[in-house]
């Protein structure tokens, strides 16, 4: 196979365009060409009158080596590589101790998949409960103001993510390709098979949901077990190696291997590991609020006449602005068509983040509009971020009237520094509700500085970014871990604790479901060595 980059093409080509590009710019009659599949499809949109589709493809030829040697030093033209996962390692018959993992979000389930599929029969614990009667408990929050703090937009199976926009795309480097293997194990879950090419894929929370139930059935069905509700109270440790877990209900787990993989809200057992002598240290993160404009206007700015096209679908931005402060204002987890949920995990406390549905045909786009801050801002020991955070959190959630309603703001009020007293043509999506007002002692007075100064700014980008009527939510707080639980670089445990697994969002090394399920799968893979490499030392 080989594989043929920048075929660039226009929005609207025909179908037998593709096939005629390969044919010129291979040189080769048509009888010469095979088959040909899309590997990867972007567009380039900075001529919104003129935007085009790139596509990356694999393609099967009469006299591939020939092709190749007349084409030698085309950057663009090459072997297909080989983007198949490979497993490292198989469980020896008759394995008597399982891996626990802890959390079934993203690298959990990704962990637990690797190890069922190399013959580990892992025990996943998870602290909330199966995606579906999860899903029922978040709604309760959304439609009852009724929080339930162990089955919620954070806890339960699926993560985090299962309630989000769910993106499948990182920045990371990839040389093993693992983000493919993430891809074909969810198109295998049932989701759409254009998530492998498209260079943005997403999935959307009601997809997620069946999907997580599938791979749940597949771990299953290699010898793997899940076990909901079964909330870890304590790290069993001898002589700095990891001996088993306790979970709240006083049963006990015997595991030489566990993999941490518990998101990034789980602030009971991050205390629970620091007072168990694991390291841990403090690490930076992000605060802000929620925006929401009409969708309509971030098409018509990205996409000008092509906005409605519906292989472009619903456009995104990313946004960065550096206050004169010295503060970084960003866009984050930017959700086009989608709404804002509410998100908290404890009692008395507002959390806002964005949500998407697969077909992101909401009227409104959403993001957060966030700024960095470092344990500087927050001094103490390694878990000062999350007391910063859940004083943010409940300021919030006294801001908003005490009902888990969110305070907002007008963006044109804000930027005034005027309280808003209605809404204008932005119709707020955050349930329970939004109560206006002033959003100005919501976050440190930096960050609201950092932030008035910013809107401005990206309205140069996107004309009616700062438009009087676009609404802020408070507060974003949860943007990534307030904490690392650092690990060694080569075999990936715990800096003093042999046969931990800090693992995804939670331990401060993934930001997103793709990053984190590809460090679930770099765990298992470290953890199966190390229980081959101590069997074949018991050996000798």
């Amino acid at each position: 196979m080989l594989r043929l980059t920048e075929v660039q093409l226009p929005l609207d080509h025909p179908e037998s365009a593709i096939r005629a590009a390969i044919l010129a710019r291979l040189a080769i009659a048509d009888d010469d060409l095979i088959d040909f599949s899309i590997f990867k499809r972007s567009y380039d949109a900075r001529k919104k009158t003129a935007i085009s589709l790139i596509y990356t493809l694999d393609i099967e030829v009469n006299n591939e080596a020939q092709v190749l040697k007349r084409l030698q030093g085309n950057r663009h033209v090459g072997p297909t590589p080989d983007t198949s996962y490979h497993f490292v390692a198989q469980a020896p018959q008759g394995l008597a101790m399982r891996p626990v993992v802890i959390g079934s979000g993203p690298c959990g389930i990704f962990a637990g998949l690797i190890l069922a599929q190399m013959g580990f029969r892992p025990i996943i614990l998870e602290r909330g409960k199966s995606v579906r009667e999860r899903t029922k408990d978040t709604f309760g929050l959304w439609r009852k103001r009724e929080l339930h703090p162990e089955s919620n937009v954070q806890f339960g199976e699926g993560g985090a993510g299962t309630f989000s926009d769910g993106k499948l795309y990182t920045q990371i480097k990839d040389p093993k390709h693992y983000s493919r293997k993430v891809l074909t194990e969810f198109v295998k879950a049932d989701a759409p098979p254009e998530i492998l090419y498209v260079s943005k894929p997403h999935i959307g929370t009601f997809r997620l949901v069946k999907m997580v139930e599938l791979m749940r059935a597949s771990i299953e069905e290699l010898g793997g077990e899940f076990r909901f509700e079964s909330k870890v109270d304590n790290l069993d440790i001898e002589n700095g190696q990891v001996r088993g877990v306790t979970l709240a209900s006083g049963e006990q787990i015997v595991s030489d291997h566990v993999v941490l993989a518990v998101g990034h809200s789980a602030r009971d057992t991050f205390q629970m590991l620091h007072d168990n002598g694991v390291y841990i240290e403090a690490k930076p993160f992000s605060i802000g609020f929620r925006v929401e404009h009409p969708q309509s206007i971030i098409d018509r700015c990205r996409f000008g006449p092509n906005a409605g096209n519906p292989i472009l679908g619903a456009a995104d931005y990313k946004l960065v602005h550096h206050a004169s402060n010295g503060r970084s204002v960003y866009s984050f987890c930017m959700c086009p068509g989608g709404t804002v949920v509410a998100a908290t995990s404890e009692p008395g406390r507002v959390v806002t983040n964005g949500m998407s549905q697969y077909s992101r045909n909401e009227r409104n786009a959403n993001a957060a509009i966030v700024v960095g801050i470092t344990p500087a801002d927050y001094p103490g020991d390694p878990l000062a971020g999350i007391a910063f955070q859940r004083q943010w959190e409940s300021r919030a959630y006294e801001l908003g009237g005490g009902n888990y309603d969110a305070p907002g703001q007008l963006v044109g009020d804000f930027i005034k520094g005027q309280p808003s007293t209605e809404f204008g043509s932005v119709t707020p999506s955050y349930k329970p509700g939004v109560h206006l007002g002033d959003l100005a002692s919501a976050l440190p007075p930096y960050a609201i500085e950092a932030i008035r100064e910013a809107l401005p700014e990206f309205d140069k980008q996107i004309k009616g970014f700062a438009m009087r009527d676009a609404v802020l939510t408070g507060v974003e707080t949860r943007t990534s871990s307030p904490i690392r639980i650092k690990r060694n670089d080569g075999d990936l445990q715990s800096l003093n604790t042999r046969g931990l697994y800090p693992a995804g969002e939670g331990a401060g090394y993934a930001g997103g479901i793709m990053s984190a399920a590809i460090d679930g799968i770099r765990v298992a893979e470290a953890l199966a060595l190390d229980v081959l490499a101590g069997l074949k030392a018991a050996q000798k």
